[in-house]
């Protein structure tokens, strides 16, 4: 099927509405704040959002960034998440209409969470995770893309090596060096790109943090061997633009 701009607009005002989701879930959730329940209201004063405000990317430009009650500034995370959200709906359905590209914008929209909550809480909630999973699952199954034995192969691999990286850090070094979320998301990450993506999505994610490191040093920041990294982020970040080449090879 040929690129059809459609798709790719379909695409955007998706990955807009979920990400706005996605959005409140990356800043309330690590609070202990309900994302389900109640209505939609300011992250400073609770009050309620009326129709202008909750909608994605145009509200946040049509109240110049701030809240219609109190004034206070709109925490930038939001349009932000809904942007990136956005654009990989758009890539996504225009390099794939269809099936495929609906799955890929999923798989995009979840590791934009996940890179989020990592980056910010070292943490890769076991929901979130397992929804990845179940995407690379469902496309497996629907036969899209990547073949489900590959998929498989890809899921128990992936989770396989990092666990016994994370093991033997601990036995040599002697202390936890790796959190037991990172060999989950890249298990689920593998369920989706297939056992071949595993060490590019590892190389990708090392060579990433070596970048985050030298960038550090370079503005004068002070490096240590115990410092932490987010590896899921850094892994998020690698796993769907590789999903974009496969895809496009």
């Amino acid at each position: 099927m040929a690129p059809e701009p459609l798709f790719a607009v379909a695409g955007f005002v998706l990955g807009a509405i979920f990400g706005s989701f996605l959005a409140t879930i990356a800043i309330r959730w690590p609070d202990g704040r309900s994302v389900l329940s109640g209505r939609s209201a300011c992250d400073s004063c609770g009050s309620a959002l009326g129709a202008v405000d909750l909608v994605p990317l145009a509200g946040y430009v049509l109240r110049r960034g701030r809240c219609a009650g109190c004034g206070a500034a709109i925490d930038i995370r939001h349009p932000a998440i809904e942007l990136a959200c956005a654009a990989i709906g758009a890539v996504s359905l225009w390099v794939a209409p269809g099936m495929a590209g609906a799955f890929g914008a999923a798989f995009g929209w979840l590791l934009v969470t996940l890179a989020v909550l990592d980056a910010e809480h070292f943490w890769l909630p076991n929901p979130l995770v397992g929804a990845l999973a179940l995407i690379g699952l469902a496309g497996g199954i629907a036969d899209v893309g990547v073949d489900l034995p590959a998929r498989l192969f890809g899921g128990l691999a992936g989770f396989v090596v990092l666990s016994a990286v994370a093991i033997g850090y601990r036995w040599i070094r002697g202390r936890v060096g790796m959190g037991g979320g990172d060999p989950k998301l890249l298990g689920a990450i593998g369920l989706t790109l297939g056992w071949q993506a595993v060490p590019l999505v590892l190389f990708g994610g090392a060579l990433a943090g070596l970048v985050l490191i030298a960038m550090r040093w370079l503005r004068g920041d002070a490096v240590r061997g115990d410092q932490q990294l987010p590896f899921g982020t850094l892994m998020a970040v690698v796993a769907w633009p590789l999903w974009l080449v496969v895809t496009m090879a």
